[in-house]
């Protein structure tokens, strides 16, 4: 296997994680964590898999291929680390992602992160767990504005506790009944769509007093 069929494979191994599983046994587990750690901790693979891998990787657990538990540990563990690495370039590059034109860095996506942050605050670094791509550049954003460290961890780790034993629980026990497996990304979609709601909720809320109050 050459580097862009294990690039490819790692890329898409939410929907080929059973052939991972057949060719590389418990090693599955390795690639797991090494893929929620990029896709939390680099900015720059952004677009790695998350809710859909986490859902079947859950699945994969109930039909003993792994283990429920011991997933749960390790990738709850990648989550936290990701973050915290994410958090820690923000505090090193600070403001000067702003004005800088660093190529790595997808503005759009950091803007949209930076108002998300902005309107929500620290809360963010849990609702944007569900949120693909804001997810990614939530922590670093954390860390350009200089949330304090230790508040900062206490959203990180409960936002990964959160988002990894929902999915993987949820995949565990829904995840291999037919309709199911056969429909997940509009079912992903929806449950992102469920997420955004409260949040786009209270943007509005809060958009409606500003406009009356003026």
């Amino acid at each position: 296997m050459d580097f862009m069929q294990f690039f490819d494979m790692l890329l898409h191994v939410d929907k080929s994680l059973a052939v991972v599983i057949q060719q590389y046994g418990t090693l599955v587990y390795v690639v797991l964590f090494a893929i929620i750690f990029c896709e939390t901790g680099l900015v720059v693979l952004f677009f790695f898999p998350g809710d859909s891998l986490l859902f079947i990787a859950g699945a994969f657990c109930a039909t003993g291929d792994m283990n429920l538990l011991l997933l749960n540990v390790l990738l709850v563990t990648a989550a936290v680390t990701g973050n915290t690495l994410n958090y820690k370039i923000g505090g090193a590059i600070g403001q000067r992602v702003y004005t800088h034109d660093y190529r790595w860095l997808n503005k759009d996506a950091m803007r949209k992160t930076h108002d998300f942050f902005e309107k929500h605050g620290g809360k963010t670094i849990v609702l944007a767990r569900f949120v693909p791509v804001v997810r990614t550049f939530a922590p670093l954003v954390a860390g350009v504005s200089e949330m304090p460290h230790g508040r900062f961890q206490l959203y990180n780790i409960s936002g990964a506790l959160l988002w990894v034993v929902s999915l993987t629980t949820a995949g565990y026990f829904f995840g291999n009944i037919p309709v199911v497996r056969d429909h997940l990304s509009e079912i992903v979609m929806v449950a992102i769509g469920v997420v955004m709601i409260p949040i786009l909720l209270g943007g509005a809320w809060r958009l409606g007093r500003r406009v009356i109050g003026r």
